[in-house]
């Protein structure tokens, strides 16, 4: 198959697995219809089942071409659906909440999220990569991606939207790297209609898997000046969006 075909495919079967699993969730509803609904930011009622079908999409299709790889993206989307469940009231956000509530020995659905998704893409790259500071550029590129999809999940659409554009770039690489990418890329594509019409959300699950999905293409298809690179870009990303969630917190404290 030539890596046209194989994008192609990945974009495809990914796309095709989403749709059939939020189907599959909405006509089950585990736990009843009301656990799979949520307020979004306009007030409006949306269904959940976007998240975990898209994170089940997108792991099955990075496992496809490394089980390293899917295996983080399992474990990004299964700590942010619990983060979903567990953490839906809790008004705590950013690092710092988070660690800051685990020095007074409470363990946050936060926290949770914060280091199993950083253990496994610190796994899965020492798994991808050879050389011991490529295997920590990887790790950090994985997780922070995964962050970083989550951080820009503020508005209906935008995280799916930001796969799509961040995910077309690795399209033009060789080997999986472009493959993991389409894979991504397919099911953003296919959650993003019913995100935008405020009909669902892909929520922690969806995000953080599909962020981590990006991580690993970008590990794939890059060297170490592009991990670097990347790695820069996340931890920076990440520096600042926990800036704007403690400032957030101040503007709305008493």
């Amino acid at each position: 198959m030539s890596e046209r075909a194989s994008r192609t495919t990945a974009f495809g079967l990914s796309a095709a697995l989403t749709r059939a699993a939020v189907a599959a969730l909405r006509a089950k509803a585990p736990g009843g219809h009301d656990r799979w609904e949520r307020k979004n930011c306009a007030g409006r009622t949306v269904e959940l089942y976007a998240g975990p079908a898209s994170a089940l999409a997108a792991a099955v299709g990075a496992g496809r071409l490394s089980p390293a790889a899917g295996a983080a993206v399992a474990v990004a989307g299964v700590c942010g659906g619990y983060d979903d469940v567990a953490g839906a009231d809790d008004p705590r956000r950013g690092f710092r909440a988070h660690l800051g509530a685990l020095r007074d020995g409470e363990v946050t659905s936060g926290a949770v999220k914060l280091f199993g998704i950083s253990a496994a893409g610190l796994v899965a790259g020492a798994v991808l990569k050879e050389r011991l500071l490529d295997k920590l550029l990887a790790g950090v590129v994985i997780a922070g991606a995964a962050h970083f999809v989550n951080l820009v999940d503020v508005r209906p659409g935008r995280a799916a939207a930001a796969v799509l554009a961040l995910g077309a770039p690795g399209l033009l690489r060789s080997g999986h790297g472009g493959a993991l990418a389409a894979g991504a890329m397919g099911a953003a594509a296919a959650v993003l209609p019913d995100d935008l019409g405020e009909r669902a959300m892909i929520g922690d699950s969806g995000a953080h898997a599909l962020g981590a999905a990006l991580g690993a293409a970008v590990v794939a298809g890059n060297g170490r000046a592009g991990l670097v690179a990347h790695a820069a870009a996340v931890v920076a990303a990440a520096v600042y969006g926990d800036k704007v969630s403690a400032f957030a917190r101040g503007a709305d404290a008493p």
